[in-house]
């Protein structure tokens, strides 16, 4: 994994004149008469931001880290930034993402990351909570993020009955 990661932010330098690029190509106040244009790709890269550095320290990126990361700015008054919704949308899409990650661990005999994942995603979730969201796509997605906790929920629960995460439960410290 930590090959991978490293790997991935190599392709992040190239991500970065890239959207240097593409500052030069509008006037900077006009940054929300364009957005729609690379809001999808934004997002995108925030989740992929985000997923890397989940994976080399499982903590969650600020929207600062993100931003510096792609070479952008995080305060919207420098012109080109990380607007504040394109940051949640790709943290919600890593929910997803540590999802699957869940079940694939469980198949691919790694009994402890599911727990890990289900304490990240329910601290995850509990700050979500705390948004007073409109109806709009974010809530939309975050509406998503409960299936997902619920999906790992069932992933830990049929760990717990099969007796399978005692190595885990171990390994966290606790005790079964």
């Amino acid at each position: 994994v930590p090959k991978k990661c490293q790997k991935a932010r190599e392709h992040f330098a190239t991500v970065r004149i890239q959207l240097e690029s593409l500052k030069t190509k509008f006037p900077s106040d006009q940054y929300y008469r364009f957005h729609e244009h690379w809001r999808f790709v934004l997002q995108r890269l925030v989740f992929l931001a985000a997923f890397v550095v989940y994976l080399e320290s499982e903590t969650l990126v600020t929207r600062e880290a993100v931003a510096e990361i792609l070479g952008i700015e995080a305060d919207r008054e420098r012109g080109f930034h990380l607007d504040i919704e394109d940051y949640l949308s790709g943290v919600l899409t890593l929910a997803s993402e540590l999802a699957r990650l869940a079940v694939n661990s469980v198949t691919a005999g790694d009994y402890s990351r599911p727990l890990r994942i289900s304490t990240f995603i329910n601290e995850l979730d509990s700050g979500f909570r705390l948004l007073n969201l409109k109806n709009d796509s974010l809530r939309k997605r975050y509406d998503g993020l409960k299936y997902d906790v619920k999906k790992i929920e069932e992933v830990v629960y049929d760990l717990s009955i099969r007796g399978l995460n005692k190595e885990a439960t171990v390994s966290a410290g606790g005790e079964k």
